[in-house]
């Protein structure tokens, strides 16, 4: 029997050499932040290789292409300006989008620049 795990996002992605550790979280049932809103806590860690991480990115892009393709998911016009449907290094300048609880939407990790 295979084990399924679910959660919200990512929480951070970091390298070390050629290992990336991508770590899953899910909003917490019990902790709250300030504005009353679950916290993220982390739930498992991906490790795979750096080949195998671009693989992955790879299908990942694909798929969101089809979900936006399908309807599943619709662009907004901010989306559009900041090039949510093909993704890529965000402006500098630019703040990161959070899901509200801190959790970062576009995957990336404060480890990089």
């Amino acid at each position: 029997m295979q084990t399924e795990l679910y959660a919200d996002s990512i929480g951070e992605i970091t390298v070390s050499g050629a290992i990336v550790r991508i770590d899953l979280v899910s909003l917490s049932a019990t902790q709250r932040d300030a504005n009353n809103k679950p916290v993220p806590e982390f739930r498992q860690r991906v490790i795979m290789s750096i080949e195998g991480f671009a693989n992955s990115f790879e299908v990942l892009q694909k798929a969101m292409h089809g979900l936006i393709e399908s309807g599943a998911i619709r662009r907004t016009m901010a989306d559009e300006r900041e090039g949510a449907a093909t993704p890529g290094p965000s402006p500098s300048h630019a703040a990161p989008r959070t899901n509200g609880s801190g959790v970062r939407l576009d995957g990336a990790s404060p480890n990089f620049s």
